[in-house]
């Protein structure tokens, strides 16, 4: 079972209330080959809701209580991120996900790609809550932008 991120389902659940849509990620789920969650909503957060970075660091860091993750008012939600990603795992290994699909620079998400924390659009090598959390279950993480290489360029149907 492959699990993808909500947003790319088409669902409305990122923080500014809008989808990300993904067609790929779109037709496995209408296929029954993947389901969709959003760590942020499991975390407890509400849509639309205020932007936040990790600050400090990656995933990694936030797991390891070396960095935070910080909303654009100054408001720690690191709890909820930890909270978010431990749900979607459990929620993985209950459905026996062999592979994640998440949305690039997410703070939760992103899993080679997350903003630098400073809130100025600037971006970084790193992971999010979600992705490093996966990663050190075990479980494969990969990006939207990688998932029809993933699949062999075939056309999904």
């Amino acid at each position: 079972m492959i699990m993808v991120s909500a947003c790319l389902a088409g669902k409305p659940v990122r923080y500014n209330g809008t989808p990300a849509t993904d067609t790929i990620t779109e037709q496995l789920i209408a296929q029954n080959k993947a389901i969709s969650v959003c760590p942020e909503l499991l975390g407890g957060f509400v849509t639309p809701r205020e932007p936040a970075e990790i600050v400090g660091g990656n995933g990694y860091d936030v797991l390891d209580g070396k960095a935070k993750v910080i909303e654009l008012s100054g408001t720690d939600v690191t709890s909820m991120y930890i909270e978010g990603a431990a749900h979607a795992l459990a929620i993985a290994n209950e459905q026996n996900v062999n592979l994640v699909v998440l949305k690039e620079n997410s703070p939760s998400c992103g899993s080679s790609v997350i903003y630098d924390g400073t809130f100025q659009g600037h971006k970084q090598a790193g992971a999010g809550v979600t992705t490093a959390m996966f990663r050190r279950a075990g479980i494969r993480v990969i990006s939207e932008a990688e998932l029809e290489q993933e699949l062999g360029h075939q056309c999904v149907r």
